[in-house]
């Protein structure tokens, strides 16, 4: 992919070397120049992150946060480093957003991380883009990331549109009720059967399961869900429905986690084609989200200044 030409870009956009083609997408489809932030770790384990000397008022840094603990590491040293640099609006685009699901504490002396995190990333940056955060018991991704702006992308459209070209007359099924809003959003366009089923999590691998009441018997099924982590939840829904009586199972998620062996975990229930979208660099990525993220940048308006002038609603 050549490079975006940077003379008359309207900002510029910094990223890191393992994410530099997504970086080079999104720079193509917003015209913000693209410059990599170069890391050297030393001996002891200590980051060493070098910005380019000098930088314009208006910044965004792409940085997927899956995999957290160095990452997090490099957003404390990257931002307040940028703002010495000339930077005046920052914009973190995390099309993955961690230590979100923890909302509350199960426990007593449970570290509540999303209020944490979130009320760091808020001191760090002045915006905020994420793409189908986990969130659970909030209603909007400010109460969990109160920055001057923190938007919310979902990638179920486009990943509707994706299962209607290639599974024509899909059965859209979310795993627990959680999927629900994701599921609706991909079937709504194209008008396709959609339904969830019922959960009860026992553990981080175990989890029970039922089927909605409805009949799967020779439907071309598709779970949809907005994270593949362990693959426990979506193996179990793909079982179930296939012994149901469908006549396939297919797997599309935002976000491909898969830790371990989750994917060949959700292979051996029975799913044929596993899809995502690139927001984590994965070889099941089919569908882009540069021109999402994009349509987002583009409507924040930033002056000269780096003041924020507008925003999405």
């Amino acid at each position: 992919m050549p490079k975006p030409d940077t003379a008359d870009a309207p900002g510029a956009l910094l990223y890191f070397e393992d994410e530099a083609p997504a970086a080079l997408r999104l720079a193509n489809a917003t015209g913000l120049a693209p410059h990599r932030v170069e890391s050297h770790r030393f001996p002891d384990g200590e980051i060493q992150l070098t910005l380019p000397a000098h930088l314009p008022p208006r910044v965004v840094l792409l940085r997927s946060l899956h995999q957290p603990g160095d990452k997090l590491t490099e957003l404390l040293l990257a931002a307040p480093t940028a703002r010495q640099l000339g930077a005046q609006h920052i914009s973190l685009v995390a099309p993955y957003l961690a230590y979100m699901r923890q909302d509350m504490a199960f426990a007593p002396g449970q570290a509540v991380s999303q209020r944490i995190v979130g009320a760091w990333l808020a001191t760090l940056f002045d915006a905020l883009i994420t793409v189908d955060p986990h969130l659970h018991r909030v209603a909007t991704l400010a109460e969990a990331v109160p920055a001057r702006q923190a938007i919310t992308l979902s990638a179920a459209p486009l990943l509707g549109d994706w299962i209607a070209q290639h599974r024509p007359g899909a059965f859209l099924l979310g795993p627990d009720s959680e999927s629900a809003q994701w599921v609706t959003q991909a079937a709504a366009a194209h008008g396709l059967q959609h339904a969830v089923c019922s959960k009860v999590r026992h553990g981080d691998h175990a989890v029970a399961i039922t089927l909605p009441p409805c009949d799967l018997r020779g439907q071309v099924v598709v779970l949809l869900d907005d994270v593949a982590s362990s693959g426990h939840t979506l193996a179990t829904a793909a079982a179930l429905a296939l012994a149901a009586g469908a006549a396939s199972v297919d797997v599309a998620v935002t976000h491909a986690l898969l830790a371990g062996d989750a994917l060949q975990r959700i292979h051996a229930a029975g799913v044929g084609e596993f899809w995502s979208t690139d927001s984590i660099a994965h070889a099941s990525n089919v569908v882009g989200l540069a021109s999402l993220l994009a349509g987002a940048l583009n409507e924040i308006q930033v002056g000269h200044d780096g003041a924020l002038l507008s925003h999405p609603a």
